[in-house]
């Protein structure tokens, strides 16, 4: 301690040392001392020191620092100074007057340096982290911080090190389960460190249980009202998903998705928000379009865009979406959040369509929406967010496609409400050039891909001025564009012709009606105008062109041969091409190539559109071609199209009849097995019954034989007669009912001879037919099988009546043998007890069975008519099978007639096709190559004779 305060300045008489010299004494004294109590107090001095002297003890203190943390690890309390006293020369976390002091990039320099100089050596690092293993605060605390501030300066070796390191990452997981907050929320800043740019550590942190730690921080924190610890888990979490594909299937299939619905639930009092709170939301709302984010895969994005909406979250972002009072940074956010979401998600977008807004009268929220991004007052940002979900909503959504155009046409005008349309039309032809271009682009998108929207939209009549005729929205767009309007509303005007016309002759058509439009764009293509001008101008080259690609010569003025002459003249092909090239060379236009969000940093810079990029890319070398071509060429080419559009019509049109031939084929082999599962039933009820019978036919012998030995034990002639009276009415009705079974009989007997008859008949009518067509064999075979079991079944059914009418004789014999025994008891009478009582027990007795023989012949009644029910479901289906069979011959007879017919066909038009082709080639025209068509459409049907084969 006296060392100490000579060194750190108290009371001397001499001069006082530099802290150079100081410092150089003080890291003498940690290595050279052997107490420990004085290591620890010098280290303590050093880490005083530290702030105000960090190059100096950086050079200096740096080794022994380290060899502290080496030696000295029993003793928490150095380790911790030691740990402070590195975080301190290595971190540029400095205080202000440091930072006045010195120029922020000589700290960094500072700090990277020190940083090299302490990873130079990898086993420092492993060092670290087994200090960070240790629970003592004092040592896992500044460990933790000073791995931080290492990951700050070198991360990407420091990453390696500890990836290589034997459970490296694992080890600072640990630390989101400290229960000291102050740890935990530092490893959260560690692990934000650690995962930048590195996928194989952002996998080895989520499978190590990061997404459930971090959602559960969270939630403790208070989801979107916690503090800044939400915020450093969100960020977190943002570094693990992001770009990472195994991350995002690992955290949605791990059901982590419908967590996210809680963050978004805000209250209906929106005011005040906090400056936290709206990071926090805005975080989360970035997180989720990390989740369905465009440049994911398709598959992942789809299936992360069900789970929302099946969890409710959609629903949620839609809330948020029509509240009030949310401040506009969020709305922007949350725009752009559900515009992703439901973006080429059917089912979503379909939910969007049905959402209102809390107005009176509710409005959709895709007009409430339109209604801001045509308003001039709104903030840029937020319109340029509406933009890209109206983009969105139309993405590969044809139904909402057709709803929006539907709002234009006449038939579907509401005077009373505003719709989308007409919203629409309002915005392209304002005077806020913004407006303009949002209009002519969000219109484009609802004829994107669409040929019968395009075709609908030219019915479109708008009403210019009382008293004047309305005009087409067509006429009015270029109207306007010759009216010499601003650059961008030009610009919009000109995407939204170019995608109307595209791959649609009968706009192209309708364009070329007005005698004016063509005349305007090669004027506009042949001047030499400044630099701003030249994107008009390209258009205008582009515009043109699809006027000439897609035209069908329908207007004699305007036919392909005769625009590519007026091109020579006037405005000369390459200057044309060059005036073409002028949009894919634009700085502009590669911006907007890169993603669809539309993101400008000011309204001058918005000109293109993702959608259109492609078009332009598509269009540009089809449309240089066809400039260069012959009218002769073009001819050629058009009767090439049309021969092969009507090959492939003939083609489809019997792709199509095999198909609904393969649907019927397919239906009838479904019959059939419903069939034969019925018939299997029918078996099996059948076998049931006859065990029936057997157990009754056991009972029955039974009972014949305790009545025999009874009637011989008990041979009273006095018991005989009395019950004689008893008998003889009950063997009347057994007579009577024994007549009733025998008429039965008889009309059974008389039914199977009928159905014997009907099979014969199939029989040789089968065996004249003869064998026919393979795939009719299968279906006749099929026919026979099911004749020849239902023939075995009537067979079973007539042997089951047979064994039936000899139980019926047996019992007619029984019957017999009681009535001679009655005949001849003798009439004498007993007057003894013991012969009073047996005569009463004997009585009791035939009761029983008699009574048993009537339930017998009840059941046999009922098994009859069940029998009887069976002969003639089996008659039916006899019937059903002959009308199927003959059917099935009619059918087999037409499919190959229709067959011979198209082969016929096939052979002429593979002949013309072939004709043609060498006409090509003999022109000089390439030819593409059919081999893999011809190949998939042999290998369609060698699949289809495959099935036939095997039914």
């Amino acid at each position: 301690m006296n060392f100490l305060r000579g060194v750190m300045g108290g009371p001397s008489a001499g001069p006082q040392p530099s802290g150079a010299e100081t410092i150089q004494k003080l890291c003498d004294r940690v290595a050279s001392s052997t107490l420990l109590d004085d290591r620890r107090d010098a280290v303590r001095a050093l880490k005083s020191l530290s702030k105000k002297y960090r190059l100096e003890v950086g050079i200096q203190a740096m080794e022994h620092l380290i060899h502290v943390l080496q030696t000295d690890r029993s003793d928490s309390e150095i380790i911790g100074y030691a740990l402070d006293t590195l975080y301190n020369v290595i971190s540029n976390d400095l205080e202000e007057e440091e930072q006045e002091e010195n120029l922020p990039k000589q700290v960094d320099d500072l700090g990277s340096q020190f940083t090299e100089i302490f990873i130079k050596q990898q086993e420092n690092v492993t060092l670290l982290l087994t200090l960070v293993e240790e629970f003592d605060f004092h040592v896992r605390w500044p460990g933790v911080k000073l791995l931080t501030s290492l990951l700050k300066q070198q991360g990407t070796q420091v990453q390696q090190i500890i990836l290589v390191s034997p459970m490296g990452v694992s080890r600072l997981m640990d630390l989101l389960a400290d229960s000291r907050e102050v740890i935990r929320n530092d490893g959260v800043l560690l692990l934000q460190q650690l995962t930048k740019s590195n996928a194989a550590i952002q996998k080895i942190v989520a499978f190590e249980n990061a997404f459930e730690r971090l959602l559960d921080i969270i939630t403790e924190e208070g989801n979107s009202d916690g503090g800044i610890v939400v915020e450093d888990c969100l960020l977190l979490l943002q570094n693990l998903l992001k770009n990472n594909n195994s991350n995002q299937n690992f955290f949605k299939e791990g059901s982590y998705i419908q967590r996210m619905k809680p963050w978004f639930e805000v209250g209906d009092d929106n005011c005040g928000w906090s400056a936290q709170k709206v990071t926090n939301l805005h975080l989360m709302l970035q997180l989720v379009r990390v989740l369905v984010s465009p440049t994911n895969p398709p598959g992942a994005t789809s299936s992360c865009q069900k789970a929302m909406f099946h969890c409710g979250l959609l629903q949620q972002l839609c809330t948020i979406l029509m509240a009030t009072g949310v401040p506009a940074d969020i709305l922007t956010e949350t725009i752009n959040t559900v515009s992703e979401v439901i973006r080429g998600c059917q089912m979503n977008q379909d939910y969007f369509a049905s959402v209102n807004a809390p107005s009176n009268p509710p409005r959709p929220a895709i007009v409430v929406l339109l209604m801001s991004m045509v308003n001039e007052r709104q903030p840029f940002v937020l319109r340029c967010a509406v933009l890209y979900c109206f983009q969105c909503f139309l993405y590969k959504n044809q139904k909402g496609q057709g709803e929006i155009v539907s709002t234009l046409l006449p038939s579907t005008i509401d005077g009373n409400s505003v719709s989308a349309g007409q919203l629409l039309c309002g915005g392209l032809f304002s005077t806020d050039s913004l407006s303009n271009w949002c209009a002519a682009v969000a219109l484009a998108h609802a004829l994107q891909e669409n040929a019968t929207l395009k075709e609908q939209l030219l019915r479109v009549q708008l009403a210019t001025s009382i008293g004047n005729p309305p005009v087409s929205l067509l006429q009015q767009c270029t109207n306007i564009l010759s009216q010499g309007s601003k650059v961008q509303t030009r610009v919009g005007l000109l995407m939204l012709l170019c995608t109307w016309l595209s791959n649609c002759s009968i706009a192209v058509t309708h364009f070329l009606h007005n005698p004016a439009n063509i005349p305007f764009l090669t004027g506009q293509i042949a001047e030499n105008l400044g630099e701003e001008e030249q994107l008009v101008q390209g258009l205008c080259a582009l515009l043109l062109g699809i006027s000439i690609y897609y035209n069908d010569n329908s207007l004699e003025n305007y036919r392909k041969e005769k625009l590519k002459q007026l091109i020579e003249k006037r405005i000369g092909r390459e200057n044309f091409i060059e005036k073409l090239g002028f949009i894919s060379k634009h700085e502009l236009y590669s911006r907007a190539a890169q993603k669809p969000q539309p993101s400008f940093s000011s309204p001058d810079h918005m000109m293109f559109d993702h959608e259109f990029t492609k078009l332009v890319k598509e269009l540009e070398g089809v449309i240089s071609k066809a400039i260069y071509k012959s009218s002769e060429e073009d001819k050629k080419e058009e009767e090439v199209k049309k021969t092969l559009e009507q090959h492939d019509n003939i083609v489809t049109h019997y792709k199509k009849v095999i198909r609904e031939q393969d649907q019927e084929l397919e239906e009838l082999k479904q019959r059939i097995n419903t069939l034969t599962s019925q018939n299997e039933q029918l078996q099996g009820t059948v076998t049931q019954q006859v065990s029936q019978i057997q157990q009754h036919k056991d009972q029955y012998n039974l009972l014949k034989v305790q009545l025999g030995k009874d009637t011989q034990h008990h041979n009273s002639h006095s018991d005989t007669f009395q019950m004689n009276g008893i008998q003889m009415e009950e063997v009347s009705k057994l007579k009577e009912e024994l007549e009733e079974w025998k008429n039965k009989h008889e009309l059974l007997q008389g039914q199977l001879r009928e159905k014997d008859s009907l099979i014969e008949k199939l029989k040789t009518s089968q065996l004249e037919m003869g064998a026919t067509e393979q795939s009719s064999q299968t279906s006749k075979s099929g026919g026979l099988e099911l004749s020849n079991e239902l023939q075995k079944e009537l067979e079973m059914l007539r042997s089951q009546i047979q064994l039936q009418s000899a139980e019926i004789s047996k019992l007619q014999i029984e019957n017999q043998r009681l009535q001679i025994m009655n005949t001849t008891a003798d009439p004498v009478l007993g007057d003894t007890g013991a012969t009073a009582a047996n005569n009463s027990e004997l009585e009791g007795r035939l009761e029983q069975e008699i009574k048993e023989l009537k339930s017998e012949v009840k059941a046999l009644s009922e098994e009859k008519e069940s029998l009887k029910q069976h002969l003639d479901s089996s008659s039916s289906t006899v019937a059903i099978l002959q009308d199927e069979k003959s059917k099935l011959q009619q059918e087999v007879a037409e499919s190959k007639k229709e067959q011979d017919d198209l082969l016929v066909l096939l052979a002429d038009q593979d002949q013309k096709l072939s004709a043609l082709k060498i006409k090509l080639k003999d022109l000089g025209v390439p030819v593409e190559d059919e081999d893999d068509i011809e190949s998939g459409d042999q290998g369609d049907e060698d699949e289809d004779g495959d099935e036939e084969e095997q039914d």
